[in-house]
C-alpha cells in the first residue's frame, strides 16, 4: 500500500512538473511579443552575464577591465606604507608583521570574498548593492514598491523544489521578512547607505590616487601638486563622455604596463635588497606584529587597508563586463602584481627603514624613475576610472527601482547593455573632487576618509549577501556561517581602525552618504506613493462608457499623444482633464515609452496598440519600445512611425468571437491586471498577439463564474479603411502633445515632518532634475502640460 502511494505521489509529481514546464514554456513565448502587460523597465528574459559570451569576447573583457577595474587597487602601493608608518619604523620586523597583513588582507578580500564569491551574487548580470537589493527583491516580497504582481515575479519560481531543511529555513526566513515593515525598511537603508557609499568613492578614489602619483615630482610645492591635480581630475571627467568601452581599450595598455613595471621593480628590489621577506607568507609574523605594537599596531591597520581599495569596483563595475572577465584579470595580472610590488618594497624598507614617507619612489631604480613616474601619474588618472563607472552603473540600477531622480542615462555601447555614462553625474562629481583637492591638500586626510567608506560598503556586502546565501542560494548552514564569521570579523576589526581616524577626515565620506540617502530616500518614499495613487485611481470602464454617452464633450479635430508611466490602465490625469476642458481629440493614443535590455528594437516591432472600449471613441494605448542604444526619434519622424503603426494595427484588427458560458473560445487581454472589467477593453489581434498573464486568466475565471448565464459576441469590425482614412485626416489637422504635470503634496493631516520632506524636499529635486518632455524630445510649440495635485 506504502509502495503505491508513493508511486501516485511520484506520478502527481511528474505531472505537476510536466504541467508547469509547459506554462513556463508558454509564459516566456508570450513574453517576448508583448510588453504591455508588463511594468515599464522590468525585464521580461534572464540573461546570464556569465555564460552565453564567447571566450573571445570574454577575454577582450578581460582585457577591459584592466583598464577600468583595477587602476585603484593597482595604485595603492604609492601610499599603503607611508600610511601604515606614519610614525617611522621603530623595529624592522614590523615591515615583515605588515607585509604579511597586505598578502593576507588580498587574499581573502579581494580574492577568495569578491573574486570567488560575491561576483556571483550578480542581478542578471548587474553588480553593486543596489542589484543585492533587486535580487532580494525579486524572490521576496521586500520592496517597498508592490512586486507580487505577476509580471515582477521570476520564471523560475515557478517550479518545485525537493522539500530540504535548507528550503524549509528559506521559506521561514523569507516569509518573516515579508510580514516585518522594519525589516523591509532596514533592508532599503542599508542598501541606500551602501550605495552611497560607493558613490562617495567615486569623489574620493581620484583625489588621493592623483594626489599621491603627483607628489612624485619633489621639486613642486603643495600647491603646485594641488593645482596640477586638479587640472589632470578635469581632464579625466571630460574623457568619460566617450564611453568605458573607448576608454577602457585606451587605459588598458596603460595599467598593464604599470602592472608590469611594478611587478619588475618589486622582484628588482626582492633579489637586490632582502628576498627573506618572503617569510611573511607565514601568518606568524602578523601574531607577532600585534604583540609588539599593542594599540598602535592596531591603528596602523588603518594604512594596511588602504592596500585593498577599490575592491569593491570589481562588483559595481560587473556591468560593464562579465564575472569570468573579471575572475582571468584579477587572477592572473593583478594579484600576482600587487603580491611582487609590496614584497619589493619591504624587502627595500628592512635595508632602508628611514625612507618610509615615500617608498615607492624611492624604491625605483635612477634610470626608471622618469617613466615610472609618468606611467604612475597616468596609472593614478585611470584608478578614479574605476568608481567613476561603477557610480555611473549602480545610479542607473537606482533609477530603474525609482530610488534616485530622473537623470540622462547615456548607452555607450552597442555591445554591452551595462556600459553608461550619466553627464549630470559626472559634472557632480567633478565639482565634488575637486573641492576635495583643493580643501584637503594631502593624502593623509583624504586616506582617512577613504578607509572608512570602503570597510563600510564591504560590511555591508557580507550581510546582504549572507541573507541571499540564506533566502535564495540555500546553502549549507555551516557554509554560511563559515563565511559570515571569518569576513565579519576581519571586516570589523578593520572598521574599529579606520573609525579611530573619524575627526581627522573620516567624517567626510559619511557626510556624502548622508546626504545622498537622503536625496535617494526622499525620491523613494514620493515616488512609492505617487505610484500607489495613480494605480489606484485609473480610470475606470464605466467612467469611459459615461464619457461616451456625454453630450456636453466636445471633440477636437486632430490627435492627441497623451504620454504617461502607467503601463497599464489610463492614469487619472486623463480624468481630470476632461472634467476640466470637456473635450478631448478625434483621436486619442496613451503612450507609455518602456525602455527594454536590448540594444536595438526592429521599427516594425516599435509600437504595441491596444484598442480601448467604447471602439467609437477612438482611444488606443500604445507601448513605444526602446532598446537601450536606440535614440527616441524627432517629433515628425516620431509621430509619422506612430500613425503608420496606428493604422497597420487597425488594418490586422480582427474580432475573436468568444463565449463565456461553455468556453468556446478564451479572450486573453491584460484586464485582470489593469484592473478593469474584462469586456472593458477589445482584445485586437495583431502581428504580435497578446500575452496571457495569471492576472488574466483568474480575471476571466472569475468573469466567467459570475456572469455564467451570458453571451457576449463582439461582432466583425467593419469599414476599417473608413477608419484608416479618419486617422490620417486627423493627423494632417495636428498633433498635440499632453503631459501630465503632476503636483505631490502631502494632505492637511500630515506631519510637519512629511510636509517638508513631500511639499519641499521632494519638489526641490523634481523641478532640479530632468522634466519628462527633456527626457521624450516633445516639441514645446505643441505640448499642453495638464496640472493636477496628488495629495498623498
Amino acid at each position: 500500500m506504502a509502495e503505491k502511494v508513493v508511486s501516485l505521489r511520484e506520478g502527481e509529481a511528474e505531472l505537476t512538473n510536466q504541467h508547469l514546464k509547459e506554462r513556463k514554456a508558454s509564459w516566456a513565448k508570450l513574453r517576448r511579443v508583448d510588453s504591455l502587460s508588463l511594468e515599464a523597465g522590468r525585464v521580461s528574459t534572464t540573461r546570464s552575464h556569465g555564460s552565453q559570451v564567447s571566450w573571445q569576447r570574454t577575454l577582450s573583457l578581460a582585457f577591459q577591465s584592466i583598464g577600468i577595474v583595477y587602476g585603484d587597487i593597482g595604485t595603492s602601493p604609492l601610499y599603503v606604507f607611508s600610511s601604515t608608518f606614519t610614525d617611522g619604523i621603530d623595529n624592522v620586523d614590523d615591515i615583515l608583521g605588515v607585509l604579511s597583513l597586505i598578502i593576507y588582507t588580498i587574499a581573502l578580500l579581494p580574492m577568495l570574498k569578491y573574486v570567488f564569491i560575491v561576483l556571483w551574487a550578480n542581478d542578471n548580470g548587474d553588480g553593486g548593492t543596489f542589484a543585492l537589493y533587486s535580487l532580494m527583491c525579486r524572490y521576496a516580497k521586500v520592496s517597498l514598491i508592490p512586486n507580487n504582481q505577476p509580471e515582477d515575479r521570476e520564471l523560475s519560481n515557478y517550479k518545485l523544489e525537493t522539500p530540504s531543511n535548507e528550503l524549509k529555513r528559506a521559506q521561514a526566513i523569507k516569509k518573516k521578512l515579508e510580514n516585518s515593515k522594519m525589516a523591509k525598511y532596514v533592508l532599503f537603508l542599508v542598501t541606500i547607505m551602501g550605495t552611497s557609499m560607493v558613490i562617495g568613492d567615486g569623489v574620493l578614489t581620484p583625489c588621493i590616487s592623483v594626489l599621491s602619483a603627483v607628489s612624485g615630482i619633489k621639486s613642486l610645492g603643495k600647491d603646485a601638486v594641488v593645482g596640477i591635480s586638479i587640472v589632470i581630475l578635469i581632464v579625466l571627467f571630460a574623457a568619460q563622455r566617450f564611453g568605458t568601452d573607448k576608454v577602457g581599450y585606451t587605459f588598458a595598455p596603460i595599467i598593464l604596463l604599470w602592472f608590469l613595471l611594478i611587478s619588475g621593480i618589486g622582484l628588482y628590489n626582492l633579489f637586490k635588497h632582502d628576498v627573506s621577506v618572503l617569510r611573511a607568507f607565514n601568518p606568524k609574523y602578523i601574531i607577532d606584529f600585534f604583540k609588539r605594537n599593542g594599540k598602535k599596531g592596531w591603528v596602523s591597520l588603518g594604512g594596511v587597508f588602504l592596500c585593498i581599495t577599490g575592491t569593491e569596483a570589481m562588483f559595481a563595475d560587473l556591468g560593464h563586463f562579465n564575472v569570468k572577465a573579471i575572475q582571468i584579470s584579477f587572477s592572473c595580472i593583478t594579484f600576482p602584481a600587487l603580491i611582487t610590488a609590496y614584497s619589493g618594497q619591504a624587502a627595500f624598507l628592512r635595508k632602508f627603514p628611514g625612507k618610509v614617507e615615500d617608498t615607492f619612489y624611492d624604491s625605483i631604480p635612477d634610470p626608471l624613475y622618469w617613466p615610472t613616474f609618468v606611467i604612475a601619474v597616468a596609472a593614478a588618472i585611470i584608478a578614479s576610472q574605476a568608481m567613476i563607472s561603477g557610480a555611473f552603473s549602480i545610479i542607473s540600477q537606482s533609477l530603474s527601482l525609482g530610488c534616485f531622480p530622473r537623470v540622462k542615462v547615456v548607452h555607450t555601447s552597442a555591445k554591452y547593455e551595462g556600459q553608461v555614462y550619466i553627464p549630470e553625474i559626472n559634472y557632480l562629481l567633478m565639482v565634488a573632487c575637486v573641492i576635495v583637492t583643493a580643501a584637503f591638500k594631502t593624502t593623509g586626510k583624504i586616506g582617512n576618509a577613504y578607509g572608512i567608506a570602503v570597510v563600510s560598503v564591504m560590511v555591508i556586502t557580507t550581510c546582504l549577501l549572507t541573507l541571499i546565501m540564506l533566502v535564495i542560494w540555500k546553502t549549507s548552514i555551516w557554509l554560511i556561517g563559515l563565511f559570515f564569521v571569518v569576513f565579519i570579523s576581519i571586516e570589523v576589526v578593520y572598521s574599529s581602525a579606520v573609525l579611530y581616524k573619524f575627526t581627522q577626515g573620516g567624517f567626510l565620506p559619511l557626510v556624502f552618504a548622508s546626504v545622498l540617502m537622503a536625496i535617494m530616500g526622499i525620491w523613494h518614499y514620493v515616488h512609492k506613493q505617487k505610484y500607489m495613487f495613480e494605480l489606484n485611481n485609473k480610470v475606470s470602464t464605466e467612467y469611459m462608457k459615461q464619457l461616451a454617452c456625454n453630450p456636453n464633450i466636445n471633440r477636437v479635430p486632430g490627435i492627441g499623444l497623451l504620454y504617461s508611466e502607467l503601463v497599464q490602465g489610463i492614469p487619472p490625469i486623463f480624468s481630470h482633464f476632461v472634467n476640466n476642458i470637456p473635450s478631448i481629440h478625434s483621436v486619442i493614443v496613451i503612450v507609455s515609452i518602456k525602455p527594454i535590455p536590448f540594444s536595438k528594437v526592429a521599427l516594425e516591432e516599435r509600437f504595441l496598440f491596444r484598442q480601448l472600449e467604447p471602439r467609437e471613441y477612438r482611444m488606443f494605448r500604445c507601448v513605444a519600445r526602446y532598446g537601450y542604444n536606440d535614440r527616441v526619434e524627432e517629433p515628425e519622424e516620431f509621430e509619422r512611425q506612430l500613425v503608420e503603426n496606428l493604422k497597420e494595427f487597425i488594418r490586422h484588427e480582427v474580432h475573436e468571437h468568444f463565449v463565456l458560458d461553455g468556453g468556446a473560445t478564451e479572450k486573453t487581454e491584460e484586464a485582470g491586471k489593469d484592473g478593469e472589467s474584462f469586456n472593458g477593453e477589445e482584445s485586437a489581434q495583431q502581428v504580435n498577439p497578446p500575452r496571457v498573464s495569471t492576472g488574466s486568466i483568474q480575471s476571466f475565471n472569475a468573469a466567467r463564474s459570475v456572469n455564467s448565464s451570458s453571451r457576449i459576441v463582439s461582432a466583425p469590425i467593419k469599414g476599417a479603411e473608413e477608419e484608416i482614412q479618419f486617422v490620417q485626416g486627423a493627423m494632417k489637422d495636428g498633433i498635440v502633445y499632453l503631459l501630465g504635470e503632476t503636483e505631490v503634496l502631502a494632505t492637511q493631516n500630515s506631519s510637519l515632518f512629511k510636509k517638508f520632506v513631500v511639499n519641499y524636499a521632494y519638489d526641490f529635486l523634481r523641478k532640479n532634475f530632468r522634466q519628462g518632455e527633456q527626457v521624450m524630445a516633445i516639441p514645446r510649440t505643441r505640448l499642453l502640460k495638464v496640472g493636477m495635485t496628488y495629495e498623498i
